[in-house]
């Protein structure tokens, strides 16, 4: 049964690292533009309203996507005025969206749905379901059905889409000349403002992106790996994508890697319940559950080697006159 396990756990692993993924693309450009996204929990979490709250209404999996992607966008607008235009302080403004949308997604979804803060289960049908249902279980005694149909090839449109954003995302700043441009006006915005390139346009693009990325990632949570929303149920992810993106040193294809090895560590946790291991007996399961954000904190605390963020990181840019 070593396949089926393996399989297991390989599947579980991509399931828990695509919402991570989403997010860490979204910190990345962000913060490559010179603008530090604390606020990337809260997009998350108000997407994954907007998607559940949406799909359930109209029974379109597509509009709730939408609305999730458009809501993270308003709330990346917000975030541009208040730091971009008024040159506000970029870390209060990412923990106030935090707080807003912590508090505003139960308040609408007590108003509108009375059910304490959650939306209405979404129907089976609307879910985002894989792409290859024959994968869906793994399948005993055979690795291919196992490992590579089940752990690889059972999953939805946006675990796919997530993957192939790591490499969209690296050529877009590597070898574009928007890209690049972009990650200039992260290093030395004077520079590029002199070029003749509008510094604010730039960092409210990345904005947008990153909105569109936190959106599909909230939407995620909500149409593909849960059936409804629930209250702070993004539990930390967009914290641990900020982690990955830093441990990742703000390129795209080490991020991935630390979204993967948080993914796996999350995944061997849901697998390790219940289960006694040899010499310490049955692990508590909240102990378990702590893994990836113990992680996430031995990571920061110094365990990831010098990580040198972009220049003009959390600086706001004032145009010489």
């Amino acid at each position: 049964m070593d396949e089926v396990l393996i399989g297991s756990v390989l599947a579980s692993t991509l399931r828990v690292t695509t919402p991570l993924l989403f997010a860490a693309l979204a910190g990345l450009l962000c913060e490559r533009s010179g603008v530090v996204d604390i606020g990337l929990e809260g997009k998350m979490l108000a997407a994954a309203f907007a998607a559940a709250a949406v799909t359930a209404v109209t029974h379109s999996a597509p509009m709730g996507i939408g609305a999730a992607m458009l809501v993270a966008c308003a709330m990346s607008a917000l975030h541009g005025f208040a730091c971009v235009t008024h040159r506000g302080d970029q870390v209060v403004s990412g923990v106030a969206l935090n707080m807003v949308a912590a508090g505003l997604t139960v308040v609408l979804g007590i108003a509108w749905f009375a059910q304490g803060g959650q939306t209405p289960p979404i129907d089976a049908s609307q879910r985002l379901t894989g792409l290859l249902p024959q994968f869906a279980e793994p399948v005993p005694g055979s690795w291919v059905g196992s490992v590579i149909g089940h752990g690889l090839l059972s999953h939805n449109l946006l675990v796919y889409l997530a993957f192939a954003l790591v490499l969209v995302v690296w050529f877009f700043l590597e070898r574009t000349r928007p890209g690049l441009r972009l990650r200039a006006v992260g290093e030395n915005p004077a520079m590029v403002d002199a070029a003749g390139v509008s510094v604010p346009r730039l960092r409210y693009t990345a904005l947008m992106l990153n909105g569109l990325l936190c959106g599909l990632g909230g939407a995620y949570l909500t149409l593909a790996q849960n059936a409804s929303f629930s209250p702070n149920m993004t539990a930390g992810r967009g914290f641990i994508a900020l982690a990955a993106m830093i441990f990742g040193k703000w390129k795209p294809l080490p991020t991935l890697a630390a979204c993967l090895l948080f993914g796996f560590l999350d995944a061997i946790a849901i697998r390790l319940q219940g289960v006694s291991l040899p010499g310490i007996g049955e692990v508590p399961v909240q102990a378990i559950q702590a893994l990836p954000y113990i992680l996430t904190v031995v990571l920061l605390a110094g365990f990831i080697g010098q990580a040198v963020a972009p220049k003009a990181l959390s600086k706001p840019y004032v145009k010489e006159r």
